[in-house]
């Protein structure tokens, strides 16, 4: 698999479906103050060129203004230019008439960097002479992922930033495979990753995100140290083996041991009976008993008692009086 496809891929997942992530990205670079929530639409993202080549992009547009945001792997001394090209194809795509004119405005546009070097530019600039002789500076800032520690990261809720980071040790793969100390210092350092995450996530009400992120944070480290497989096999457990449950599994694991719990009631209801009939009443009825609480806990928000009401009897039935049911 090559650079190109793994990141591009990573990023293009992020762009398409957590866009809500780039807001943060959007902020720190171009000085705007977005809420989290803004209302994003993706714009087509592919325009032919006159030789019939393909180009990629990402374009977003956030009331009336246009953002565009390219995803570098290496230092591309040509990327000026290709960015005033695809700038300069936008602009014609949404010109305006203005009577006999035409407004033709530039998308707000930055290149991000997943690997820099000290030649890697603040800004990536083109002098445009137009007929008449004026010169316009096209000017446009880079985003350089190794300038970003983890805490700056999680400081500027800068989380599409994250499945990058790796990428600032791969050079130092086989090192780390031969060092036991700063081997255990990169998984030291990713468990914080990992813990910072689960809590930003928690507090911002996203759950469902906290394992899509782990998973592209793996698929980056996996390929990153692919032939290095004591570091690779250590991020992944780090990462892995700490998955947030999302409410939705939530619910259904708790409604699925309330289920069993009431079928074991029912059964020791119907067995005192000793008839069939009562046992399949009994199980049925402290079925939809135990079912009802345990919803009713969840929606008053006390769904860390759950499991005492399921395990403890005494419990249980204190709730039953409690809830009057």
């Amino acid at each position: 698999m090559s650079d190109n496809t793994i990141f591009d891929d990573v990023f293009r997942t992020m762009m398409e479906k957590m866009t809500f992530l780039v807001v943060p990205l959007i902020n720190d670079v171009f000085h705007t103050s977005y809420p989290a929530d803004v209302e994003i639409v993706q714009l087509r993202n592919e325009y032919q060129r006159v030789d019939g080549e393909i180009i990629t992009d990402s374009r977003l547009l956030i009331g009336n203004k246009i953002y565009h945001i390219e995803c570098q792997s290496t230092d591309d001394t040509t990327m000026a230019v290709r960015m005033i090209e695809y700038d300069f194809a936008t602009a014609v795509e949404f010109a305006r008439k203005q009577g006999r004119r035409y407004r033709m405005e530039f998308p707000r546009s930055c290149v991000l960097y997943l690997r820099s070097g000290s030649n890697t530019p603040d800004f990536l600039e083109v002098d445009v002479v137009f007929p008449d002789g004026e010169c316009h500076l096209y000017r446009v800032p880079t985003i350089k992922v190794d300038n970003y520690t983890k805490d700056k990261i999680f400081e500027k809720s800068l989380l599409m930033l994250l499945p990058f980071y790796i990428m600032r040790y791969e050079k130092r793969g086989h090192e780390m495979s031969e060092d036991p100390q700063l081997f255990q210092e990169l998984l030291n350092e990713y468990e914080v990753i990992r813990s910072k995450l689960e809590v930003e996530i928690t507090e911002a009400g996203r759950s469902e995100l906290f394992s899509d992120l782990i998973g592209l944070i793996t698929r980056i480290s996996d390929y990153i140290f692919r032939n290095e497989e004591k570091v690779r096999k250590g991020i992944g457990e780090v990462m892995g083996g700490h998955v947030l449950e999302l409410e939705s599994e939530k619910r259904a694991r708790l409604l699925a041991e309330a289920k069993e719990q009431a079928e074991a009631l029912g059964l020791e209801r119907g067995m005192a009976q000793g008839m069939a009939q009562g046992m399949s009443q009994g199980m049925a009825q402290g079925e939809e008993r135990l079912s009802v609480l345990i919803n009713r806990l969840i929606l008053d928000g006390r769904g860390d008692e759950i499991q005492k009401v399921v395990t403890d009897k005494e419990m249980r039935e204190a709730m039953y009086r409690e809830y009057q049911l």
